[in-house]
């Protein structure tokens, strides 16, 4: 990768446009996230949605990842325009959430927060894919891009948090609306990038890129290991807050994880281990972050292994992104996010069924089931490493 010295001038500067614009777009994004998963099922308590439909509605944008999702991403990848798509689901995801703070009858709330879904789960992975090609383009660090979306999730969680304060819970549907609304705009201001060209070495149609081995194994693993924090996504809050500890306790102890994940983020340039590496790194990271989880153990080293979300989450996602923008091809990137991302909702939605059912009947125990799978995340990347070490097809450029 050149360094900033041996850059034109011109070129210097639009790459920090690019990344500019970009790492905005990341915030917006994922502000808006940060303020729904907490919130959003408090506005659907407060305008009197009973608990069997929170859960169900809840549910609905899990299911969009591996159903509608992949079909957007390819559209989106066949019109050539990630750029246009971004704008488009983030203009239908703002006028999405209004149409559902219009609703109060369970129904009618299911059906319009569907259609939002539809349109909003699709966002995450065509940024990346838009992201990871600005990245082969101008020769940048996804890390340092990705850490604003993590930062602002920060943000978004807080700020709606201390909105709960001051207004009625029914009302915290426009504060999220708003969030929608602001990454609409940053959405504007995205750079048009060059439609790539396959190439010679390309890989070509969904089913081709299906049966590349490598890919297949890159997006198991990370599905693998990412899907490992389901337990911990749907029980910790739960089991610390049984176990005595305050509000203020539980949210640090939530942002201490992402802080760890925005430092990885950060640091991500320096790291000189191949990708595949770093995947590895992650998986074993979770297990031994899941056993010492199981043994229920006191808040200072729950503290410590907080901090370890950098590894199991940060680096598990950055190794993940530095595969496949080597080895999928430019042109294929959006269907390829498309595929991973629905790979990890059929795993992220299967275990969380799974880890309802065991901590029901073996509370912490659940976390053993979650090393075994990001053991088995950890085993699928290492097996497979000799696929992904040769002729990557956009290290050197971007396509």
């Amino acid at each position: 990768m050149p360094t900033e010295s041996q850059i034109p001038i011109a070129s210097q500067a639009a790459r920090r446009r690019f990344a500019t614009r970009l790492a905005l777009f990341y915030g917006t994004s994922f502000g808006l996230i940060g303020s729904h998963l907490p919130f959003f099922p408090v506005w659907l308590k407060a305008i009197g949605i009973d608990a069997s439909w929170i859960g169900i509605i809840t549910a609905v944008p899990a299911v969009t990842r591996f159903t509608i999702l992949p079909v957007i991403t390819g559209l989106a990848e066949r019109r050539r325009s990630l750029r246009g798509a971004l704008i488009i689901t983030s203009f239908a995801t703002a006028l999405g959430f209004a149409v559902v703070g219009t609703q109060h009858l369970a129904p009618l709330v299911f059906l319009a927060y569907a259609a939002t879904a539809c349109v909003w789960t699709p966002m995450v992975p065509l940024t990346d894919a838009y992201a990871l090609r600005g990245v082969a383009r101008y020769g940048l660090n996804y890390g340092p891009l990705r850490l604003w979306g993590s930062a602002a999730f920060v943000v978004g969680a807080l700020a709606c948090g201390l909105l709960v304060e001051v207004i009625a819970p029914r009302h915290l549907i426009w504060a999220i609306t708003a969030g929608a609304a602001l990454s609409t705009i940053a959405g504007l201001g995205l750079k048009p990038l060059d439609h790539p060209k396959p190439s010679g070495v390309a890989v070509h149609g969904d089913g081709a890129l299906l049966r590349n081995r490598g890919f297949l194994a890159v997006i198991v693993a990370a599905a693998l290991i990412q899907g490992s924090h389901a337990a911990y996504y749907t029980f910790a809050s739960i089991t610390w807050q049984g176990a005595g500890l305050d509000g203020l306790t539980i949210a640090g102890l939530w942002v201490l994880g992402v802080l760890a994940e925005i430092v990885v983020f950060a640091l991500s340039p320096r790291f000189a281990l191949p990708p595949s590496v770093l995947v590895v790194i992650g998986g074993l990271a979770a297990v031994a972050r899941w056993l010492i989880t199981a043994q229920e153990p006191s808040v200072a080293v729950l503290s410590v292994v907080q901090l370890a979300h950098g590894l199991t989450y940060g680096l598990t996602q950055v190794g993940t992104m530095g595969l496949l923008v080597r080895h999928v091809p430019a042109h294929t990137m959006a269907r390829g996010q498309g595929y991973y991302a629905a790979c990890s909702g059929i795993v992220a939605s299967s275990t969380s069924i799974l880890s309802g059912a065991v901590f029901a009947r073996y509370g912490q125990g659940v976390y053993y089931v979650m090393a075994a799978m990001a053991f088995s995340g950890a085993l699928v990347m290492w097996s497979a490493r000799h696929l992904l070490t040769d002729h990557p097809h956009n290290a050197a450029s971007g396509g």
